[in-house]
């Protein structure tokens, strides 16, 4: 851990006491209460196979567990191939094109404690969200659950005439035939970065420079927490400025709840909830680092190198960094008089040390890949793949 960061007295977390012990913010009830997610998770059955997917809800809704489950091997995924979706899954997401050997990795589906998730059906979405602005704000993660959505419903809708525009921050996707428009916009932070005087301003405070992108969205979904661990080259600032104070650093935790609570007043303040449904993605996980995990790498790598199945068992491993980032969110969102829902994937994704690019992406050169130690994508999820299960959760949350 670098030094700037809080350290805490353990340096693996069993994520589910973790679970048990927090009490999340309860933002909506269209399907369950978050407080009602909270119940211990058993993977009896472990990652057992299953030929048919769910075609509805089903179970119990008051006693359904999103968030907690196991992964079953199904052999009816994935859900689509980049082919039916052109131009959207972009090289860094691409595994499969870019010359990973396995493909295991794509079938495993989301087994929710006490019901099943219903199949995504894109028609289904188009009519629902007709005449819909949907806008995804935040990182690459939020751009890898982007892409994931507009091909989940391009596979399932394939008539249906479409238009993209790539562009920085704002890139968009058009459902001509449905008047649907769905954007991603690039805000690593969420809060404003200014340029002054060849300098990278990063302000804590302010948020109007992003936030005037999003005005007029139905559907939010909002995301942010791994660039704010950088350093060095990777760093997205050169100062920090919070209130009328300088830094050229601080305690990263800190600086992300300030910037989180300048967002969340924003929120509470230009967004008319009565119109516009408002979500936040908790974080992603890494897999940089196999000590994270509860049971041991089976490849022997350093990383997420090489590891072709989910973690199994029943604790779930969350490094006690990504903890620390998902509290912080936590902690912001329950102090929200009327908070966003906490699309809370961090445990579910904890267990896909399998599903990362490593280092079968458009964005890593041939000589990086012999240097797989050194070179592995480990943050970003191939596609097809786990960004599909966060959809699919969006999709129930939405819509049963």
């Amino acid at each position: 851990m670098r030094s700037f960061l809080v350290r805490i007295s353990v340096s693996t977390i069993l994520f589910l006491v973790v679970l048990v012990l927090k009490q999340e913010p309860s933002s909506s009830a269209i399907i369950l209460s978050l407080k009602k997610h909270h119940g211990s998770s058993s993977n009896s059955g472990g990652n057992q196979y299953s030929s048919s997917r769910p075609s509805a809800f089903q179970g119990n809704k008051s006693t359904c567990s999103l968030f907690l489950g196991t992964w079953v091997r199904d052999g009816s995924y994935p859900l689509y191939k980049p082919a039916d979706c052109p131009a959207v899954v972009e090289p860094e997401f691409d595994c499969q094109m870019y010359g990973r050997p396995d493909s295991d990795y794509l079938k495993y589906r989301w087994q929710p404690q006490n019901c099943n998730l219903p199949s995504f059906n894109g028609a289904q979405f188009l009519l629902k969200m007709k005449g819909k602005n949907i806008m995804f704000a935040g990182d690459s993660l939020g751009k890898n659950q982007w892409e994931s959505l507009i091909c989940l419903i391009v596979s399932s809708a394939p008539s249906t005439r479409t238009q993209m525009t790539r562009g920085l921050p704002l890139s968009t996707f058009r459902f001509l035939d449905y008047g649907i428009t769905m954007s991603f916009y690039k805000a690593p932070f969420l809060v404003d970065i200014d340029a002054v005087q060849g300098k990278r301003v990063l302000k804590l405070d302010e948020i109007s420079g992003n936030a005037n992108a999003w005005h007029d969205a139905d559907l939010l979904i909002f995301n942010t927490g791994h660039w704010w661990s950088h350093t060095g080259s990777m760093q997205g600032w050169d100062v920090i400025q919070s209130g009328s104070s300088y830094y050229q650093d601080m305690d990263r935790f800190v600086a992300m709840e300030k910037a989180l609570r300048t967002w969340a007043y924003w929120v509470e303040t230009h967004v008319d909830r009565s119109r516009t449904q408002v979500f936040f993605l908790s974080i992603s996980p890494t897999h940089d680092n196999p000590s994270d995990w509860v049971v041991s790498s089976s490849s022997g790598s350093k990383n997420c190198y090489g590891e072709t199945e989910p973690i199994t068992g029943a604790a779930y491993p969350v490094s006690s960094y990504t903890d620390q980032l998902r509290s912080v969110i936590v902690e912001v969102l329950h102090g929200m008089h009327n908070p966003a829902f906490l699309l809370d994937i961090t445990l579910l994704s904890s267990l896909r040390k399998d599903g990362h690019p490593s280092v079968y992406s458009g964005l890593i050169s041939g000589s990086q890949r012999s240097r797989p130690d050194q070179s592995a994508d480990c943050s970003h999820w191939c596609l097809p793949g786990l960004p599909d299960t966060w959809n699919q959760l969006l999709y129930t949350i939405l819509f049963y």
